[in-house]
């Protein structure tokens, strides 16, 4: 779930829990099926966070800048990458996975959309390029 503004600003929706833990640093990191028409952040990006995609960003109080995007196979994921997702160990974060996105949703060989950030706020700073 992305959307963007018309002035080309990125809201990504996550969990009311997961903003929490984005605040925290507990969560460093998100995973998405996104298809091969989306043009998701690059990094540098400063993203809005958020609970529902249909506010404002100027609305919005939780930024992250994007790190890093890459493409990564469900199979390939450790429990490290896990607990960058803000789970404590690959099979918790597997077993979200599934509520999300339906139970037969983890294959080992789907590649999906890593998207690394950091918090940077709850006011949107300047962009780095």
């Amino acid at each position: 779930r992305l959307r963007v503004t018309s002035s080309g600003e990125y809201l990504l929706a996550f969990e009311p829990w997961h903003v929490d833990q984005i605040r925290r640093a507990e969560k460093t990191a998100t995973r998405r099926e996104w298809n091969e028409d989306t043009t998701g952040p690059s990094p540098g990006t400063v993203v809005a966070a958020t609970t529902d995609l249909s506010v404002a960003a100027r609305d919005v109080d939780c930024y992250v800048r994007v790190e890093a995007v890459y493409d990564q196979p469900l199979g390939e994921m450790t429990d490290a990458d896990a607990r960058a997702e803000g789970y404590a160990d690959l099979e918790e974060f597997r077993t979200a996975y599934c509520e999300v996105y339906g139970d037969a949703a983890w294959d080992d060989r789907k590649v999906v959309t890593v998207v690394e950030f950091e918090y940077v706020g709850r006011e949107r700073p300047a962009e780095v390029s």
